[in-house]
């Protein structure tokens, strides 16, 4: 008689989104800069915007009547973040991030697809990120986002990335 052997096999949903407030901004901070460590040693940029923004500013982003923010938990952990503004038919995405201990559990990948879903009439994404940073340019290339420019700030360029809703 053969062994059964059981695979497991991750579920397409395993998180869950929530919408992100002033009442997060500390959580959202912390998890901001650890993630984006990671991001300034590759690009040897320590004045990224991500590391020095305050919670005053923040929380002034948090605010604004055209954006959102959406998080996932693990338990009471805000393990994944991003925020969005609407401009026009277009939707920035900017900082997606990850806590480093769960990187490539497909936290991302999931924020990135429920991010595509918040505003329903929106046209396009938009999103940038350093050219440094391969992990994130193979994530928006596989989710279907395509190079649009490259804006050179001081020893690297930001890649920018759109990606058609409609």
């Amino acid at each position: 008689m053969a062994n059964d052997v059981a695979v497991s096999r991750p579920k397409k949903n395993l998180y869950t989104v929530t919408v992100l407030g002033d009442a997060d901004a500390g959580e959202i901070l912390t998890l901001q800069r650890a993630a984006y460590v990671t991001e300034a040693q590759a690009h040897r940029d320590f004045d990224l915007p991500p590391l020095t923004q305050s919670i005053d500013e923040l929380r002034e982003g948090l605010a604004a009547p055209d954006a959102v923010a959406l998080g996932v938990r693990d338990e009471a952990r805000l393990i994944g973040a991003v925020r969005l503004r609407r401009i026009d038919s277009a939707v920035d995405l900017g900082r997606l991030t990850v806590v480093p201990d769960r990187q490539g559990q497909g936290i991302g990948s999931f924020l990135l697809r429920e991010a595509e879903t918040v505003f329903p009439d929106a046209r396009e994404m938009q999103l940038f990120t350093g050219e440094h940073s391969t992990a994130n340019i193979r994530l928006y290339e596989r989710s279907g986002y395509v190079e649009t420019a490259r804006t050179n700030v001081g020893d690297y360029s930001l890649v920018h990335f759109t990606k058609s809703l409609a």
